[in-house]
């Protein structure tokens, strides 16, 4: 069998790159605790998402939690936001006290369905928590219309949109606060990590307050706060890819592309189409399968590409209104189209370094499959 083609693989610089970036570490031993790295990461990374402020993290979940703790929501106030999306999400709502109310997704891109919003709005919403996905914008002028109305802030989960552009504008921009994820399987990434992305100056003390114990000094600390800092490994490590991103942009646009030219067309198959006014970071790809018209389900597709040693995800599958932990909790027939498009989708290997020849390869698998074949 040929090598195995995993569904995501992390993007790093060269050694000798990261080893000259981590080189001082070893002549100052300072390793954590907001040091050289983390400061120069952070600034350089103001300038290329063009926001006043960026606070960073040892991931992205703990960012999303601390920006949602800090504005101060009233316990069981009830944030809107989708289904679709990965557990953390869903879990920082429900980890600050607060009540997830789901709302369904729009069909062609999956973000949140922006016309069934204000429907789900009560005295006790105080939020809106959007998710950019697979690294498609949510419609921000209409969330932020909506959210202005009502008095409500909004929250981007923006794990999956770094580096993307709408209308010209940082994907950074938008809302109260956006949390980026640079988790290893990113865009970018620093090797664990995240960011929250903001305009407002008095958060800036307060969430560098809840990533570092609330210490203002040796003998000072003013708040109750946590630990969630990210160390200077990390931030190296960030430093070093945020350099070749556009690079690494540009090979991910040349496999989604050749993906396109041999999936698109395909009875049974859907690709999210561009978006119009957008700068895409090809984050993922993912393919939705209508079985009544492409002759096998998603499963099926799955099970193929992975008996040929090729890795997909169903992602995201399970909904986060299904899981477990929420048993009996939400009624799923309230996000219909959320639900037919996590039992049809899967998301396909997409990195900088896929070859255009295992994206044949996987192509002809998934073609295979075409009316049972």
């Amino acid at each position: 069998m040929a090598d195995k083609i995993l569904v995501t693989r992390s993007s790093m610089p060269d050694y000798e790159e990261y080893c000259e970036e981590i080189k001082g570490l070893w002549d100052s031993h300072w390793l954590t605790n907001m040091g050289a790295k983390h400061q120069e990461l952070q600034t350089e990374l103001e300038k290329f998402l063009e926001v006043p402020h960026v606070v960073l993290y040892t991931n992205g979940h703990l960012a999303l939690e601390n920006v949602l703790a800090a504005m101060n929501f009233p316990k069981n106030g009830e944030v809107i936001t989708t289904p679709f999306t990965f557990a953390s999400t869903t879990h920082a709502i429900v980890r600050n006290g607060l009540v997830p109310v789901f709302c369904d997704i729009d069909p062609v891109d999956y973000t949140i369905d922006v016309t069934k919003i204000e429907a789900l709005i009560t005295d006790k919403t105080c939020a809106i928590v959007p998710v950019h996905v697979y690294g498609n914008i949510c419609r921000v002028e209409e969330i932020q219309r909506i959210a202005d109305k009502y008095g409500l802030k909004v929250i981007y989960d923006a794990a999956h949109a770094f580096g993307v552009r709408y209308k010209g504008v940082s994907s950074a921009c938008f809302g109260d606060a956006s949390m980026f994820s640079f988790h290893a399987t990113k865009v970018f990434n620093t090797i664990e990590g995240g960011a929250v992305c903001f305009k407002k100056d008095y958060l800036v003390q307060l969430l560098n307050d809840m990533k570092n114990f609330g210490i203002h000094g040796p003998e000072r600390v003013e708040f109750v706060g946590g630990n969630a800092k990210m160390n200077e490994f990390q931030a190296a490590m960030g430093i070093c890819n945020l350099r070749h991103l556009d690079r690494e942009i540009g090979k991910r646009k040349a496999v989604m592309e050749r993906y396109r030219e041999r999936l698109s067309g395909t009875e049974g198959i859907t690709l999210c189409p561009l978006q119009a006014d957008v700068e895409p970071n090809y984050a993922y790809c993912p393919v939705v399968f209508e079985p009544t018209l492409f002759g096998s389900t998603r499963n099926e597709v799955f099970a193929a590409l992975a008996e040929n040693g090729i890795g997909a995800r169903k992602y995201f599958y399970p909904l986060t209104n299904t899981f477990d932990c929420f048993h009996g909790a939400y009624d799923i027939n309230n996000t219909p189209v959320a639900l037919h498009i996590s039992k049809r989708v899967l998301t396909l290997p997409l990195y900088a370094d896929l070859s255009l020849e295992d994206v044949d390869r996987i192509c002809d698998v998934i073609l295979r499959c075409k009316n049972g074949k």
